[in-house]
């Protein structure tokens, strides 16, 4: 009977096990199902998680795929890639984990290994993608994928849908950067245009080894991957290669921002240090007259005058109207 409602981690290393009956719809299986599963049964989703021991300990004695496969999709570190072992494929993807909500660009891996009769993935406990469950509840409504070949086309295709909304708030985050690039304090501009680049270089690190992973595919003699899912396969190839051209945009802009605020700041601090030389020229005259009636000597004029010190501060003050149109006329101020 087909399922009807979606049920994760009843069983320990199972996230779930669905057995596709060739028309989009599926039925949920347990651990004792699998391994009593037979090939003439139908099509076999095992979505497993990667750092449980159960799932490890049935990859190595029970599944039957080559030792080295099963080191390769147990491996900590995963960058996306494609390899062929006769008629099946290991693969690699990186999708936006969901639990981590605060760093959508540190993406997370999706291990694979699909023959004709069986599709194997695997993600750690802690990462959650999202567009493993879109493929589970198309399955519950009869609109599922009904072969391996069309399973992994949808998979591939609903990862790097959630990988666009990432892309696309990075491009507006940018955009609001550069329009209040004048309102803002340099230092905080500063900190922004550093977090930006590092985010679109960490998303190009992943997507585009991707890409090249995806690209191969299109190229694969695997029986089970018809024309259709080819052609799929190629549209999701061509969405991420416009994601890399946009992150290299992003990247562009970034450093563009950067030479812009670079430039500002120097032009700030030449504008800072002509105001500070044009108030030392302005000072210096009134220094220099104060320092000669300074002087203890004989026959300074209006030595001894009562009204000196009244007539000497007056052309003082005389002076800085005459030294501000000076200045301004050498275009100091």
């Amino acid at each position: 009977m087909p399922t009807t409602e979606l049920q994760y981690g009843i069983h320990p290393g199972l996230r779930f096990a669905s057995l596709l009956d060739g028309h989009g719809a599926c039925r949920d299986l347990g651990w004792d199902d699998v391994r009593s599963w037979r090939i003439d049964q139908g099509v076999l989703w095992l979505h497993l998680e990667r750092d449980d021991e159960h799932a490890r300990r049935w990859l190595r004695e029970e599944s039957g795929i080559d030792p080295v496969v099963v080191d390769a999709l147990l491996a900590e570190e995963a960058r996306p890639r494609v390899e062929d072992y006769d008629d099946a494929l290991l693969i690699v993807l990186r999708g936006v984990n969901r639990h981590d909500r605060e760093n959508p660009e540190d993406l997370v891996p999706v291990r694979l290994w699909i023959d004709r009769n069986r599709v194997i993935s695997l993600r750690d406990k802690d990462h959650y993608l999202m567009a493993l469950r879109e493929i589970r509840e198309a399955l519950i409504k009869g609109k599922g994928p009904v072969g391996p070949g069309e399973l992994f086309a949808r998979i591939a295709d609903r990862i790097m849908q959630h990988v666009e909304p990432v892309v696309s708030e990075l491009e507006d985050d940018v955009d609001a950067l550069s329009h209040n690039f004048d309102r803002l304090e340099t230092a905080e501009v500063r900190d922004k245009l550093a977090d930006y680049r590092r985010h679109a270089i960490q998303l190009r690190r992943y997507l585009a080894p991707q890409r090249e992973a995806l690209y191969r595919l299109q190229l694969e003699d695997a029986t089970w991957l018809t024309k259709r899912d080819k052609v799929r396969i190629r549209e999701v190839t061509d969405r991420t290669l416009r994601f890399l051209e946009d992150l290299d945009a992003i990247r562009d802009r970034t450093m563009i921002l950067h030479e812009d605020l670079t430039a500002l700041v120097s032009e700030r601090i030449a504008q800072t240090s002509n105001r500070l030389t044009a108030i030392t020229a302005m000072a210096l005259p009134p220094t220099l007259l104060a320092g000669v009636y300074g002087m203890n000597l004989e026959g300074i004029p209006w030595h001894g005058e009562p009204w000196a010190f009244g007539a000497v501060c007056a052309i003082i003050i005389a002076m800085f109207p005459i030294e501000i149109w000076f200045l301004k006329r050498l275009k100091w101020l």
